[in-house]
């Protein structure tokens, strides 16, 4: 089983399936080098695979999962790093380029696995939640 994500004509995510395996090359119809590629022409959308970790045999050293980020509906497909991006939460977070995940420009503080924190942009720090 593999995911599958289409994507607009912004690269934005706008679909993710459940698909064939791309493991499975004996019922991949024939013209096809992939079930991505025939995913593609038999929609007539973009499609790019998506994965919780890994493609195949190829695991990322840095524990990325494949394409960055598990595809979701609204993310943004960058071609460049051929990743999958969420939106951006905040206009003050920034893509970090190892993990593809957005980061605050403060840190959390040191107890929030005991005190429910939330973001407050207005002030650029964490506030407890209420």
């Amino acid at each position: 089983m593999a995911h599958y994500a289409f994507l607009n004509e912004n690269n934005i995510v706008t679909e993710v399936i459940v698909g064939k395996d791309e493991d499975d090359l004996e019922t991949l119809p024939e013209g096809f080098a992939s079930w991505e590629e025939w995913y593609q022409d038999f929609r007539k959308q973009t499609c790019k695979r998506t994965s919780y970790n890994t493609l195949g045999n190829i695991h990322l050293e840095n524990g990325t999962p494949f394409r960055g980020n598990y595809a979701g509906i609204g993310f943004i497909y960058d071609a460049t790093n051929d990743v999958f991006v969420s939106p951006k939460p905040y206009n003050s977070w920034v893509l970090n380029e190892t993990t593809w995940l957005w980061e605050a420009p403060v840190n959390l503080p040191a107890d929030n696995d005991t005190v429910p924190y939330e973001w407050n942009e207005d002030t650029q720090s964490w506030d407890i939640a209420t």
